[in-house]
């Protein structure tokens, strides 16, 4: 007896075979061959960063490490750390606020002008930090437009921490805004009318819903704020009056270091900045992946 067997259907015919059906498929690659890419990269890396880097530390301690810990912890040069590392964690909580608050604006609203703040918060992106140091000193000199004003509160704007502060918040503000602005258009609005619809109130909806969202976003613009302002130096020295012990930022020291062809500590004091600035990097690093894993977990 003959049993009749069906053609194969055309999906039947279709299908891979079984070693192939057990297969991942490849995306195309767009760049052929893995090495040579991963060897350029880390070929540009190496002599635009690594080995600048490697020669920094170096030459730092040529001298000993004796010479090199005379160098670091100098009265002036510990004065120079404290400043810098205090007005600029401080110019980075400021364009916190105020950037997100400008993100959100310039989001969630519109408004005319709109344009024109859009390309003044870019302005010191493209302003040379020079001219934008006499501009401050300028404006917030006791007889300045805005000095007068601060003079009025008991403040002064030059010459003082206060204006180390307000020239770092003016570099390093449009790294918040653009991050934070990223993110605000990227969240879901979706997730806040369905709040709002469950009676949650303006705050409510804020603080549950908006923010834990764009948290990671803000850590990212704190961060790069506080890195663009520990390493300024154009726009300070100028409003900073370079006072000795007072505000004397550690830049203008490394820069004095080197006019006096005392290149070992200019090394010594760049080489403390930057174990410093690269650790405070990681630890914020580590807490923005925390966040982002709280962001998605939730």
């Amino acid at each position: 007896m003959q049993v009749a067997v069906p053609a194969p259907t055309r999906s039947a015919r279709s299908a891979p075979s079984a070693p192939l059906a057990g297969r991942r498929a490849r995306a195309p690659r767009v760049f052929g061959g893995v090495g040579v890419t991963l060897g350029l990269a880390v070929t540009y890396l190496s002599v635009l960063v690594l080995l600048p880097l490697a020669g920094l530390v170096v030459k730092s301690g040529e001298r000993g490490a004796v010479a090199f810990v005379d160098a670091v912890t100098d009265p002036r040069v510990v004065a120079s750390y404290r400043l810098t590392f205090g007005t600029s964690f401080a110019a980075a909580l400021v364009d916190t606020v105020f950037g997100f608050a400008t993100a959100w604006v310039l989001v969630r609203y519109r408004f005319p002008g709109r344009r024109i703040v859009h390309a003044a918060i870019d302005l010191p992106f493209a302003l040379p930090t020079a001219v934008a140091g006499i501009t401050l000193a300028t404006l917030y000199a006791p007889n300045g437009w805005l000095g007068r004003g601060l003079a009025l509160l008991g403040l002064k704007g030059s010459y003082t921490p206060l204006g180390i502060v307000i020239a770092l918040s003016f570099v390093s503000l449009p790294f918040v805004v653009r991050t934070v602005e990223i993110a605000l258009h990227e969240l879901d609005r979706d997730a806040e009318d369905a709040a709002v619809m469950l009676g949650a109130r303006p705050h409510q909806v804020f603080a549950r819903v908006v923010f834990p969202a764009v948290w990671p976003a803000l850590l990212t613009g704190f961060t790069m704020a506080f890195a663009r302002a520990l390493g300024e130096y154009g726009s300070v020295v100028f409003i900073a009056g370079n006072m000795p012990m007072r505000t004397e930022v550690t830049t203008l020291l490394v820069i004095g270091k080197l006019e006096q062809y005392d290149y070992a500590g200019a090394a010594a004091i760049a080489t403390v900045m930057l174990v410093a600035s690269f650790l405070l990097l990681l630890l914020a690093n580590a807490l923005q992946r925390r966040a982002a894993r709280k962001v998605a977990g939730s």
